[in-house]
């Protein structure tokens, strides 16, 4: 009989553990978009690919921790426009975005991978993040990096400006749908907004700088020196104007620098459970 119940004894005990999900890992791919001082009505129509990586802590059924890492480009061009101002002003952007964040998530609904009963929940999450960009235009076909040229004046000292950093802070906040399909693999679709520190996600804040401020380029064969990048890139207006001329000059509006840049990262996930095992509570 001793012999017996201690065959028996383990595969019962075995009967009542149930699988509890831990946490996930996953990876994303979506669009971004951004929003600022080129695109101020809130367009979306020129979104740029994202791609990310996450792990997630589930701390209950309705509530997780998770951090995550994104590569997304974004970009845009004031030829888009339907402001005659801005259409004018004639700059655009494109920078590669490097996110690291820290999330937390709240389920709407109890969420039990392992129950089909309990395998679907909206969610939404709230968290803080920090990344860094590095804006560029095309001049003549050539990639040319903003920052280092001072556009505004920060390398020259113009009014107390200074460079600006490339590495800001963001705030993601969005709602998501996360769905089970199988024991070990979970969808998602997610939209998260980025409030950011920054107003030079575009290389665009304040007013203009005088054109004769900046140093020209090398002479030409004529001795005629030659327009400097900057000082092309800094007022674009002279590419639309009908007779070659700028169209601002110094202390004019180029940007608004009370309202900081942001973008928005909509994206499809694919993750995969981590799981242990525990014996259920007793039912009184």
């Amino acid at each position: 009989m001793a012999v017996f119940l201690s065959f028996t004894a383990p595969s019962q005990a075995q009967m009542y553990f149930e699988e509890v999900q831990k946490g996930e890992f996953g990876v994303t791919v979506g669009g971004a978009h951004y929003f600022g001082d080129l695109n101020n009505r809130a367009a979306f129509n020129r979104p740029k690919p994202a791609f990310g990586i996450f792990f997630r802590k589930q701390f209950s059924q309705y509530i997780s921790a998770r951090v995550s890492a994104h590569f997304a480009q974004v970009g845009y061009s004031d030829i888009y426009s339907k402001n005659e101002f801005q259409r004018l002003r004639n700059l655009s952007f494109n920078s590669n975005i490097y996110e690291f964040a820290v999330q937390g998530d709240f389920n709407f609904f109890k969420f039990t991978p392992y129950n089909p009963a309990n395998s679907f929940t909206p969610y939404v999450t709230l968290g803080v993040g920090v990344f860094n960009f590095d804006p560029y235009a095309y001049l003549k076909g050539q990639k040319i990096f903003l920052r280092p040229l001072g556009t505004e004046g920060q390398t020259i000292g113009y009014l107390g400006r200074k460079p600006y950093s490339t590495t800001a802070l963001c705030i993601p906040f969005g709602v998501g749908l996360k769905y089970n399909l199988t024991e070990k693999v979970n969808i998602s679709f997610e939209v998260a907004h980025r409030f950011t520190s920054t107003d030079y996600l575009d290389d665009v804040s304040s007013t203009y700088v005088g054109n004769g401020r900046f140093q020209s380029g090398p002479i030409d064969a004529n001795g005629l020196p030659t327009s400097s990048d900057v000082q092309l890139l800094h007022d674009r207006s002279y590419e639309v104007t009908k007779d070659g001329s700028r169209y601002f000059s110094e202390g004019q509006q180029r940007g608004f620098s009370k309202q900081k840049d942001q973008y928005l990262i909509a994206e499809v996930g694919l993750s995969f459970n981590l799981s242990s095992y525990r014996c259920p509570p007793v039912a009184n």
